[in-house]
């Protein structure tokens, strides 16, 4: 399927559009709805279960989305797998992280910049990087999707510092809007995850 055609097809059927590029038959519980509240515009907290599909909840909006969806996420091995998933379906998607040399940092970036990645993912710990925002506020993402978003709450389990940046990107992209998506998240932590995001 050529890029061109995805946005037709979810706007015709976005079940054709999951079938023909991610290869499942039907929506996981939950997914279409945080698709949808995504796609108008909407900030959402979504809780799904460890593969109850939370990846695609904002990788079929990065083929719908006039531009690209910046992912943070903690894991440069998630990272990668997403991102061999996302180009064995023919998705252009980048990571921009500590494991890239110069040279592939500046060819990621000028992919990004050039349109070619719909998927950009970047590390919390990168979020501080001149160089990094400067080319956020170039793509100027559609979507900021946060994964594993139990890590910006002093609250979690696995609680990151670095996720308390993404706030200032937040502040930097005030019309873009916020997915957080995580496997798990107490009362407390969903409380904390949507005050620190401005959900």
């Amino acid at each position: 399927m050529e890029e061109s055609d995805w946005s037709s097809d979810v706007c015709s059927s976005d079940l054709r559009l999951l079938r023909e590029v991610f290869g499942f038959e039907s929506w996981r519980p939950l997914q279409r709805e945080i698709v949808e509240s995504v796609l108008s515009g909407r900030d959402a907290l979504a809780i799904l279960p460890t593969g109850g599909g939370k990846s695609l909840c904002y990788q079929v909006p990065a083929l719908v989305l006039d531009r690209s969806v910046l992912v943070v996420s903690p894991l440069i091995a998630l990272m990668a797998d997403q991102i061999a998933g996302l180009v064995e379906a023919g998705i252009g998607a980048v990571a921009l992280n500590s494991a890239l040399s110069a040279e592939e940092w500046r060819s990621a970036a000028a992919r990004a910049r050039a349109g070619e990645a719909r998927l950009v993912y970047v590390a919390p710990e990168a979020l501080g990087s001149p160089r990094l925002l400067e080319l956020i506020d170039a793509i100027r993402p559609a979507l900021l999707a946060v994964d594993e978003a139990h890590c910006i709450s002093h609250w979690g389990h696995d609680f990151r510092p670095d996720y308390r940046r993404i706030a200032e990107l937040r502040a930097r992209l005030p019309d873009t809007p916020c997915l957080a998506v995580t496997a798990t998240a107490t009362p407390e932590v969903r409380a904390d995850i949507v005050e620190s995001l401005a959900l």
